[in-house]
């Protein structure tokens, strides 16, 4: 049944193999009721025809900025005022690059620029260009710059290789399309999400070896199965771990810090609730090796120039208001717990922090079991309450309840 009767969607499509992917596209939004025109690369048409999406679309197929005919009227400012939304799928990393620069070398990137339209993003590559740092840096900057990424999803790529980088499916991608023109519930709707990290990211070293920590993900998933039971949506963001999926959770596996980055900046201005609860690594290897690192007998040392890697709690809680969810972070301490969390709480603009000691034996990374401070923000100050050694699925209750609390207050504040 069409929903989406009258949307207009400026489909963009680059020179990748899942280009063939992009005909389905097309029919689904048009069973939506879309309005459908498609803009080709030249890239793009190695692999697929003009002829076919423009059967598809009923619509000409564009595919040249430097068209006599359809620049006689300045056709692509027409065209970039024309969209409601611009979807681009598959997006290569050569695309991707020339759009982080501001590039308008041809018509696709030229519409970017030239129009006001949110835009959607499906990024298809093989699964090392996807993880190459500079893939990554320009992956930020399109976040940065407003783009809304769809995937990549993981799995067996056309190369051989397995990983991170195929395009996100047909369905998905309509499913995204049909998100964004779909008014979100009212702030006290019962079908309130909440989005959780959990887990370590692994950041890699060389093709066999990674930075890591010790965290199992167990207070994550605790924390997701106490949310479905009070009733929340629930999407989990998760880094290797080797945990069940808790019935009625949506899971995104990744695997850096900064693929967590992309799937949380993606998901969180839709939530109502955001926790961090995963041990995201702070620094990352400037450039990782793409071969085996190999030991050497004439040197007893290895240097390593570690970066930064993005702050992903604190890039959440500086969204604007209308994006910004309830945020909810972590704190795994050695000492002096509640003098520390209160410090992150108001240093990042947390509305709560949950803080404990990973040094105290039986509780914390790998345990069952877990103890905590609960600090949040309140009209009087900073409140907070202590919750002695327990379960992590008891803990993981008194945490999503705490949680629910300050989401009505901030509700009924004007």
């Amino acid at each position: 049944m069409a929903r989406l009767t009258g949307k207009r969607v400026l489909l963009g499509v680059s020179g990748g193999i899942a280009a063939y992917k992009s005909a389905l596209i097309v029919r689904l939004l048009k069973q939506m009721g879309c309005d459908v025109r498609v803009v080709m690369t030249e890239g793009a048409q190695a692999f697929i025809t003009p002829m076919t999406l423009q059967a598809l679309s009923g619509e000409e197929v564009r595919t040249s900025l430097l068209d006599p005919q359809a620049e006689a009227g300045m056709g692509h400012i027409e065209l970039a005022r024309w969209a409601d939304l611009i979807v681009i799928a598959p997006a290569t990393a050569d695309l991707m690059a020339r759009l982080a620069q501001g590039m308008a070398d041809d018509l696709l990137t030229t519409l970017c620029l030239a129009s006001d339209a949110p835009r959607l993003m499906a990024p298809a590559m093989n699964q090392a260009m996807w993880r190459h740092i500079a893939t990554q840096r320009n992956l930020h900057t399109l976040i940065d710059d407003g783009w809304q990424m769809i995937g990549p999803a993981a799995g067996e790529q056309a190369c051989g290789d397995t990983g991170p980088g195929r395009m996100s499916e047909p369905d998905a991608i309509s499913d995204a399309v049909m998100a964004h023109f779909t008014p979100a519930p009212p702030p006290d709707s019962t079908s309130r999400h909440v989005v959780i990290t959990a887990g370590p990211t692994r950041e890699p070293l060389d093709p066999v070896r990674y930075i890591s920590n010790h965290s199992s993900g167990k207070m994550g998933f605790a924390l997701a199965d106490a949310a479905v039971r009070q009733g929340l949506n629930v999407t989990l963001i998760c880094g290797p771990v080797n945990q069940p999926t808790p019935d009625k959770v949506e899971r995104v596996d990744i695997e850096t810090a900064r693929e967590m980055d992309a799937a949380v900046q993606r998901l969180a201005p839709q939530a109502d609730l955001f926790i961090g609860c995963a041990a995201v690594a702070d620094y990352r290897l400037e450039a990782p090796s793409t071969h085996k690192i190999k030991k050497t007998d004439d040197s007893e040392t290895l240097t390593l120039t570690l970066i930064k890697n993005p702050d992903i709690i604190a890039r959440v809680a500086a969204m604007p208001a209308s994006r910004r969810p309830i945020v909810i972070g972590f704190a795994a301490e050695t000492n002096e717990i509640e003098h520390y969390a209160r410090d992150k709480l108001m240093r990042k603009g947390l509305d709560m922090i949950v803080a404990n000691d990973v040094s105290a034996s039986g509780l914390g990374f790998g345990s069952d079991d877990n103890a905590a401070w609960l600090l949040w923000r309140s009209q009087e100050g900073t409140e907070s309450e202590h919750q002695p050694a327990q379960s992590k699925q008891q803990l993981a209750e008194a945490i999503i309840q705490q949680a629910l609390r300050l989401s009505k207050r901030s509700q009924k504040s004007p």
